[in-house]
């Protein structure tokens, strides 16, 4: 599959050697190719990458994201499932970008032919791409309107070595908001251990057998069905 990865950073790069690893045709963009050769990795243009690719990952800093797509256009965006993994947070990491919203949800309203797909975004880029790393299975999340752009996002996890069982769909993309804000704990908790390389884990109850229990049963079109036993 063509990949193009709009951004240049650790994010982007480690999600890079990653899918190509993977035997994907990745292309990172930048606004400044010609700066970019040291990289050891192909690097274009913002709008020839968006042009190579058939998925589009916003691996750009959360404040600047939905500028940068701008300048690149809807028309040039249009149909591509884009995953978002940026978060926007002030220089000293103690706010975010977009305290009432999300990145995932204002990319998605800018652009409302893109499908997008927030992910990836609650660890840190060796965790991204080496899940496998961590002392046990762990978490991720994905949010997003379209469910065949989740299923190519969730096959492309697959191919960074993250199984079914550690992919967790939890809603549209308002539930974006829920990935992103976890940036300020993820701060906190990286700072109590003293290190960047860990990531969640979900964990529920083991399933009863012969007990009952009333659950609220939440629907994903936003209502609140019926208790169940």
């Amino acid at each position: 599959m063509r990949l193009g990865l709009l951004g240049t950073g650790n994010v982007a790069r480690a999600l890079a050697h990653g899918w190509s690893a993977a035997g994907h045709d990745v292309l990172l963009g930048s606004r400044q190719p010609e700066d970019r050769a040291e990289l050891g990795l192909p690097v274009a243009s913002l709008d020839d990458t968006a042009a190579h690719a058939e998925v589009l990952v916003n691996a750009t800093p959360g404040a600047v994201s939905v500028e940068l797509l701008h300048s690149i256009g809807a028309p040039g965006l249009a149909g591509k499932p884009l995953i978002d993994i940026g978060v926007g947070l002030s220089d000293d990491f103690t706010e975010l970008s977009h305290p009432n919203s999300s990145l995932g949800e204002q990319i998605q309203r800018a652009f409302p032919l893109t499908p997008v797909v927030k992910t990836l975004c609650t660890m840190d880029s060796t965790v991204m791409v080496a899940p496998d790393s961590l002392d046990g299975p762990s978490t991720v999340f994905l949010s997003g309107d379209d469910p065949e752009a989740k299923r190519t996002t969730g096959r492309l996890l697959t191919d960074l070595g993250w199984p079914p069982s550690s992919q967790l769909d939890i809603g549209d993309i308002t539930t974006a908001r829920g990935q992103e804000h976890f940036a300020l704990l993820f701060i906190g908790i990286a700072g109590g251990l003293g290190s960047h390389t860990f990531n969640i884990s979900v964990v529920t109850r083991p399933a009863t057998v012969g007990r009952t229990s009333k659950l609220t049963v939440i629907d994903r079109a936003g209502g609140e069905g019926p208790p169940s036993v």
